[in-house]
């Protein structure tokens, strides 16, 4: 069994994109790989195969090598609540709350739970490509750490480093982070990986040579710069639109402070008839067809900052003409009467008054939901009934007429609900918009005529298969495959 650690020199260096080419690029050799996190800070999660909930990056590094996502491949993942303050979750399970400080006591136990993740893992597989957070120079940190080479040299795994050239100073942020690392660190540090260039290659290669000469490690490859690429993010909200042929639907959506899974709308951005926009803070809210309020991981201070940027008199406004609204989870909670968290489950305890769009009611309560679910679209003509797949990651319990009316039937039960007149919806599923049906059902029910299929799963496979040529035209991917076998000398 052997391992190998992508780091990178900052955040959004491409350390998930390189991961997922890389085990896609093994997985298509018939290799068995699979993706590890030791730790992960996010709100885009999924719900795994044994029921439990990782980074959403790390399910699609999983969907690279043809497997279904596992606690084990992000046993820490850390959901901020508050600037000082996240939920805490251990190999698929909530642990806790704590605050930076509290967590940061906490990691020498929490590594407990990586290190047996990553053994769980290694024997199931032969090869694991583990990917570091942030930086592994971040100094205030290195004390404990368990996300960057605290792992590496724990599991004593050779380790290369991915600087991005598109933001500038990629020699700097290379030569740097590599001299503020220890003597063993650097040695485990085999090589660079140039990441997101554009332009000719001939023009960058004086600098590699002079790279690799100061520090006398190797470059093992320059990626180039990735047009459209579009797939699961691991927390920032892409910016990416695919150029639409004929956009007729121009749906808004509030960029929440606390805003969780919005992949959820990566398959409205590609949709050829969708024109879809995020709306940030002091942002004027422009006319729409339709308006999603996303899911989000504080729901009462997301809504009470909804309100103080006036999105409740937007919404009034937008049903008074016509228009129709979609709330997806914490959304779908704002839009009822309450919202109750007495324990104070998502950050402060207190009952906050929802958006009074639907006659239901919601009450934080322990014990999260996390399941993987199908069923089919409530209430549609069709003789054959639209399938829908999702999965749910919630503590609240909503009550109320509203949901008499579903807009599901997951399982056999009444799921969601819809307004008498058809303008209000909301549903506790994520990844609705994910399968083709599903998509183009829902998108006619927010208002879009003659709305086409667009298949996001393609989509997915498409975008993680051009990754994988991408890597392979671009770094001697044999060469890789050796740095895993020969793994660290053990005198590092």
């Amino acid at each position: 069994m052997a391992t190998l650690m992508i780091q990178g020199t900052t955040s959004d260096a491409g350390k998930s994109t390189v991961v997922a080419a890389l085990c896609r690029a093994l997985a298509r050799r018939g290799i068995s790989v699979a993706p590890f996190k030791p730790q992960n800070m996010a709100l885009n999660s999924a719900v795994t195969e044994d029921g439990g909930e990782i980074g959403r990056s790390t399910a699609l590094q999983a969907q690279a090598c043809y497997l279904a996502p596992h606690s084990d491949m992000n046993p820490v993942l850390l959901k901020p609540e508050t600037d000082r303050g996240a939920q805490v979750i251990l190999r698929g399970k909530v642990h806790g709350h704590m605050d930076a400080l509290d967590y940061h006591a906490y990691k020498r136990t929490a590594k407990e739970s990586v290190m047996a993740a990553w053994q769980a893992l290694e024997s199931r597989f032969d090869v694991i490509i583990a990917e570091g957070a942030g930086s592994p120079a971040e100094i205030n940190l290195r004390e404990g750490d368990i996300a960057n080479m605290g792992f590496a040299e724990a599991a004593n795994c050779p380790v290369l480093l991915v600087g991005d050239i598109d933001r500038g100073g990629v020699f700097a942020q290379l030569v740097g982070t590599l001299a503020l690392l220890s003597e063993s660190e650097q040695a485990r540090t085999k090589g660079f990986i140039v990441n997101r260039f554009r332009g000719d290659i001939t023009l960058l290669n004086p600098g590699l040579e002079w790279l690799e000469k100061r520090t006398q490690k190797p470059v093992l490859g320059t990626l180039p710069y990735l047009q459209g690429l579009v797939l699961d993010s691991e927390d920032s909200i892409g910016v990416v639109q695919a150029e639409k042929r004929s956009a007729v639907i121009n749906i808004i959506v509030p960029a929440l402070p606390r805003i969780s899974n919005h992949t959820d709308f990566d398959p409205l951005r590609l949709h050829p008839q969708v024109s879809l926009s995020f709306i940030g803070p002091g942002q004027p809210i422009p006319a729409a067809d339709a308006i999603i309020l996303p899911g989000s991981k504080s729901t009462a201070s997301d809504l009470a900052w909804l309100k103080r940027q006036g999105w409740d008199k937007a919404l009034q406004r937008h049903l008074r003409y016509g228009g129709t609204v979609l709330g997806i989870c914490g959304g779908f909670q704002m839009l009822g009467e309450w919202v109750d968290d007495p324990d104070g489950l998502e950050g402060r305890p207190g009952k906050m008054a929802g958006l009074g769009l639907l006659p239901l009611t919601t009450q934080m309560v322990a014990g999260k939901q996390l399941r993987n679910v199908s069923g089919v679209l409530a209430d549609q003509p069709a003789p054959v009934p639209i399938p829908v797949e999702g999965y749910e990651i919630h503590n609240g319990v909503s009550q109320g007429v509203a949901l008499n009316s579903p807009l599901f039937h997951i399982q056999g039960k009444p799921e969601g609900a819809v307004s008498d007149d058809g303008q209000i919806m909301g549903t506790y599923l994520h990844g609705l918009f994910d399968h083709s049906d599903a998509c183009q059902a829902l998108l006619t029910k927010l208002g879009l005529i003659q709305a086409e299929q667009s298949d996001y799963q393609a989509h997915r496979e498409r975008e993680l298969d051009r990754l994988a040529d991408m890597l392979e035209a671009s770094i001697d991917i044999e060469q890789v495959i050796a740095l895993i076998d020969a793994g660290v000398d053990k005198s590092c």
